[in-house]
């Protein structure tokens, strides 16, 4: 199964699990009804800001919609990559521990260009460790710049950017997320706590 069918299976999934309605989702997720259906048919390639506001808008971090990564004892060929308008991204491992899920990530940020994210679930942080190259991220008044082997952290539940100013970026993304129990529920949801 391609990248594109099994992408689109896991959200079909996921979006049923939560009983919500392909224009549901899509109102929440900012995404169009049409971008979502040929998602879900497996007919349109995701891109990694359209499938952070999908995964977002469902409480989910994104590994929840991306194919399970090779076992560590296992080599095989390339994983498949998610790319988005600068950040190609390469799911390496997702962790679930109590409090929280880690995705980890291999990715590349394009020289000369910025991508643009939303924020994810609240309580959400990332952390990029530099490979190679020189990379500009975080909230977009407050960046940090890390060139190799050096390290940046900041709150992935606001707005923030990946740049590369100075040539392509090779790195690790850490992207931490509270687990569904921990996290406030998706916009629009109300809780036990909201009606009292």
């Amino acid at each position: 199964m391609g990248l594109n069918e099994d992408v689109g299976r896991r959200l079909r999934a996921l979006r049923r699990e939560r009983d919500l309605s392909l224009s549901e989702l899509s109102r929440r997720s900012r995404v169009g009804k049409g971008t979502l259906s040929e998602l879900e048919s497996g007919t349109r390639n995701p891109t990694l800001e359209t499938l952070y506001a999908l995964t977002t808008a469902l409480g989910l971090p994104l590994s929840a919609v991306l194919s399970d990564p090779l076992p560590a004892d296992r080599f095989g060929p390339a994983l498949p990559g998610v790319s988005g308008s600068a950040v190609t991204a390469v799911l390496l491992e997702r962790h679930e521990d109590g409090p929280a899920v880690t995705d980890v990530f291999r990715i590349s940020i394009t020289a000369g260009a910025v991508q643009e994210s939303e924020g994810h679930v609240p309580g959400t942080r990332e952390s990029l460790m530099v490979l190679s190259g020189t990379a500009v991220v975080g909230p977009p008044d407050d960046t940090r710049t890390a060139g190799p082997g050096a390290c940046a952290h900041w709150r992935a539940d606001e707005p923030h950017v990946y740049g590369a100013p100075d040539g392509e970026v090779q790195g690790i993304l850490f992207v931490r997320y509270p687990s569904a129990g921990e996290s406030a529920p998706a916009p629009g949801r109300r809780t036990a706590r909201d009606a009292g």
